[in-house]
C-alpha cells in the first residue's frame, strides 16, 4: 500500500534536519541563555543577509511581526489598504495596531490587485494611507508597480511576506519595496520553525531599534520602559534551529517546490480544474499550490482522499465576512469578485519538498481523472 501524499510532511522534515536540530538545541542548553541572546542575534544577521535587508528583528509570530511593523509605521487611526483574501492575522494585526482596514479585490492570481488600488488612490487623494499587500501562496505582487504607488501617492508600505520568503518580482526580492516587511516562521511556512516565530525586515536603523524595544516590553534598557511594548521575543532555541537546520536548506527546499509546481502546471490537463496564473514577473516559491474547481469541490476533495492524497482549502471565508469584524470599522472598495471566486472554488494540492516524483505523478493522475466516468 502506498503512503499518503501529505500537504506537509513534518516527519520527513524531521528525518532531514534531526541531527542539526539536536546539535542546535544542545548548544542552547549548554549556554544557559534562553531569551534574546547570541542565537537570536546570529540568526537575525543571517536572515538579513539572505533577504538583502540591513536589519532583521525576530519576534514571537508572524502576526506580531505585522502588528509591530504597523505600530512602528504609526498606523493608529489611519486607513490601511489590504487584501480580503489572506490569513485573518493580516487584518487582525491592522485592528490591533489601531488601523482601519480598507479591502480591495484581488487579481486572478489571488493577490491584491494593484491596478484597483491605484484607481482607489487616484480618487481619494489628500489622505495618508498605509498599504499592506500580501505575497499570497508564495507569489510576489509586482514590486515595480508597488514602488511606483509608494512614490506617486506617498504611501507607507508594509509587505506581508509570511508565505513568500525567497520569492521575487522581475529580480527584486519580496520585502524590498517597503518600509518594513514581515515574515512568519509558523511550521507550515517555507522557512518554518518548530513552533511559532516571526521577524521584521527593514533598512532603517531607527525602525530596527524601536522594534527591538517594542518586542521586549518597550524596554530601551533594563527596567527602562520607554514605550508601551509587548512580549514578543523569538526564542533562542527557535533561532538556533532556524539558523543551523532550516535556513541552510531553504534554497534546496524552494527549488523542489518550484519543480513540483512546474510539473503540476505542465501535467494537469483536466477541463474541470483551473490553475490560477503565476503573476507576471513573479518568481514564486509556492508555499501553496491553489487550483480552482469547476463543480463540487467537496466531491473533488473526496476524489483525492479516496486515492490517499491530502488537500486543503485556503481561504473559505473572506476576511470582511468574518464575525470578528462585525464590531470593527472597515471599508470595502468596489466588488470583491475575484476574491470570492477563490473562497468558493479554491483547493490546495500537496506541495512540499519531501514529495517523491511518484507522489507528484499520483496527484497529477488523480486531478486528470476528476470528472471522468
Amino acid at each position: 500500500m502506498k503512503a499518503k501524499v501529505l500537504i506537509n510532511d513534518f516527519k520527513a522534515q524531521w528525518r532531514c534536519v534531526r541531527a542539526d536540530t539536536l546539535k542546535a538545541v544542545d548548544r542552547v542548553g549548554q549556554s544557559g541563555w534562553f531569551i534574546l541572546g547570541d542565537e537570536v542575534a546570529r540568526f537575525e544577521r543571517k536572515l538579513a543577509a539572505y533577504a538583502a535587508r540591513r536589519y532583521t528583528v525576530g519576534c514571537a509570530s508572524g502576526l506580531d511581526a505585522i502588528e509591530l511593523g504597523l505600530r512602528i509605521l504609526g498606523c493608529q487611526g489611519k486607513p490601511v489598504i489590504t487584501t480580503p483574501l489572506s490569513a485573518f492575522a493580516t487584518t487582525l494585526a491592522i485592528v490591533r495596531a489601531g488601523g482601519i482596514p480598507i479591502f480591495i479585490d484581488t487579481d486572478n492570481s489571488g493577490l491584491l490587485a494593484l491596478d484597483k488600488v491605484e484607481r482607489f488612490l487616484g480618487k481619494n487623494r489628500g489622505i495618508h494611507y498605509v498599504l499592506l499587500p500580501v505575497h499570497l501562496f508564495g507569489h510576489s505582487v509586482n514590486l515595480e508597480h508597488l514602488r511606483g504607488l509608494r512614490e506617486s501617492f506617498s504611501l507607507t508600505v508594509l509587505e506581508d511576506c509570511a508565505q513568500a520568503i525567497g520569492a521575487s518580482s522581475d529580480g527584486r526580492t519580496v520585502g524590498s519595496a517597503s518600509d518594513i516587511a514581515a515574515i512568519s516562521f509558523y511550521p507550515t511556512k517555507n522557512l518554518g520553525c518548530m513552533g511559532d516565530g516571526g521577524a521584521l525586515l527593514t533598512d532603517r536603523e531607527d525602525f530596527a531599534t524601536l522594534a527591538r524595544a517594542l518586542r521586549d516590553y518597550g524596554q530601551t534598557g533594563k527596567y527602562r520602559h520607554t514605550y508601551l511594548g509587548m512580549n514578543s521575543r523569538l526564542d533562542e532555541i527557535h533561532a538556533a534551529i532556524l539558523s543551523d537546520a532550516l535556513l541552510p536548506r531553504l534554497a534546496d527546499f524552494t527549488e523542489r517546490r518550484r519543480q513540483i509546481a512546474a510539473w503540476y502546471r505542465s501535467g494537469i490537463s483536466s477541463e474541470m480544474l483551473q490553475i490560477p496564473p503565476e503573476p507576471h514577473g513573479s518568481r514564486s516559491v509556492y508555499h501553496l499550490f491553489p487550483i480552482l474547481v469547476k463543480g463540487d469541490r467537496t466531491s473533488f476533495q473526496d476524489h483525492l482522499t479516496a486515492q490517499d492524497i491530502q488537500s486543503a482549502i485556503h481561504y473559505p471565508v473572506l476576511i470582511p465576512d468574518q464575525p470578528a469584524l462585525r464590531a470593527q470599522p472597515y471599508t470595502i472598495y468596489g466588488k470583491l469578485t475575484n476574491a470570492r471566486v477563490f473562497t468558493e472554488k479554491e483547493v490546495s494540492l500537496p506541495i512540499n519538498p519531501f514529495m517523491s516524483n511518484d507522489d507528484v505523478e499520483r496527484v497529477v493522475a488523480a486531478c486528470n481523472s476528476w470528472g471522468k466516468s
